[in-house]
């Protein structure tokens, strides 16, 4: 039966699929299970998607479409400086990575090591996604630099970068640790990075 909470059928199966696949991976999860976990006859599914590869490369597109959209709201809010957001951006990793340790909420934690060996077009839209956060994370050095909350430095988009590696990094420990060791590292070393 259609989950009430979705009028579209397109985005029923997206969604149930990543609460799927957010607790086993891409591999482990066969169309039969999200179907029957969404309540979705077989021909739904590819009235809306050519084959499992394009579902995913659809889910991929939509968590990352959802992020950027998190993201580009801390950008517009004119009550944070840019040190701010980015606070308010690393916090939001240790809230999804420290409330499950041991599993993720992050469909990049998650599926990164495991879709980027299975299929060229999953890592395709997970590396313009990526490349979408890092320009967030860029605009926010940016702003920061420019209101002073900041110190001049290495190129912005450089240190975006390294950034988003150093938690991400973090947060694949974490899962293996099933701790926050690892990211209270990536706080202290974005601290020493930041001050510099």
């Amino acid at each position: 039966m259609l989950n009430r909470d979705f009028d579209d059928t397109r985005e029923h199966l997206l969604a149930t699929g990543e609460g799927i696949m957010l607790g086993k991976g891409f591999a482990a999860v066969g169309l039969a299970e999200i179907l029957g976990q969404a309540g979705v006859p077989k021909g739904s599914f590819y009235h809306y998607f050519g084959s499992k590869e394009g579902y995913g490369v659809a889910l991929l597109s939509r968590f990352f479409s959802r992020y950027h959209a998190i993201l580009d709201e801390i950008v517009a809010n004119p009550q944070l400086n840019g040190r701010a957001k980015l606070d308010a951006y690393f916090a939001g990793w240790c809230s999804v990575s420290c409330e499950n340790s041991g599993n993720s909420r992050c469909l990049v934690v998650k599926l990164t090591g495991e879709v980027s060996d299975l299929s060229d077009d999953m890592r395709r839209q997970m590396q313009q996604g990526i490349a979408g956060i890092i320009e967030r994370v860029t605009t926010f050095i940016v702003i920061g630099r420019a209101d002073k909350s900041l110190p001049p430095g290495m190129p912005a988009e450089t240190l975006a970068a390294a950034l988003y590696q150093l938690w991400l990094g973090a947060a694949l420990v974490t899962k293996v640790q099933h701790g926050s060791a690892a990211l209270d590292a990536a706080r202290a070393a974005t601290e020493r990075m930041l001050s510099t």
